[in-house]
């Protein structure tokens, strides 16, 4: 979204993409779900962001929605990766490339910061990586286009 379309509709478009999983993934947290229920639940929001029905299956590649669910379930490994993604990005002037590599710090900093998550993270992650296929074949190609600005 922000190279396509600039940063104010990327950030309306984060927003709402961060909030649209938090009212399930917030009931089941407080519910004391199991932590592997929890991870069900947001886990079940990022496959609807990537493949809702209504697009014929076409969605998004779940980073927003999985800093929703994130910010949800630990907080501090949510804003950790936020952080990082927005330094990357900056940095390297692409936001798959700062995506891909917060997909992989978020599994690692679960290891430190809430060891129960790590599996649960790590699926999220994979989920992450595997919807940024053809980001990765550009980026080695180095024909990943540049953000705007």
């Amino acid at each position: 979204m922000l190279r396509l379309y600039g940063p104010r509709l990327a950030a309306a478009t984060l927003l709402l993409d961060a909030l649209k999983g938090v009212p399930a993934v917030l009931a089941a947290k407080l519910l004391a779900l199991p932590v592997w229920l929890q991870g069900l639940v947001g886990l079940a929001v990022l496959l609807g962001h990537s493949y809702p029905i209504w697009f014929s299956f076409r969605g998004g590649k779940s980073v927003s929605s999985a800093f929703g669910v994130l910010l949800v379930l630990v907080p501090s490994v949510a804003l950790i990766t936020a952080l990082c993604w927005a330094l990357l990005a900056w940095r390297l002037r692409t936001a798959a490339a700062a995506s891909l590599v917060s997909a992989l710090l978020a599994p690692l900093l679960c290891l430190w910061l809430a060891p129960g998550y790590v599996s649960v993270v790590g699926g999220f992650s994979l989920l992450v990586l595997a919807r940024h296929g053809l980001n990765i074949r550009r980026l080695r190609r180095g024909e990943e286009p540049p953000l705007r600005g």
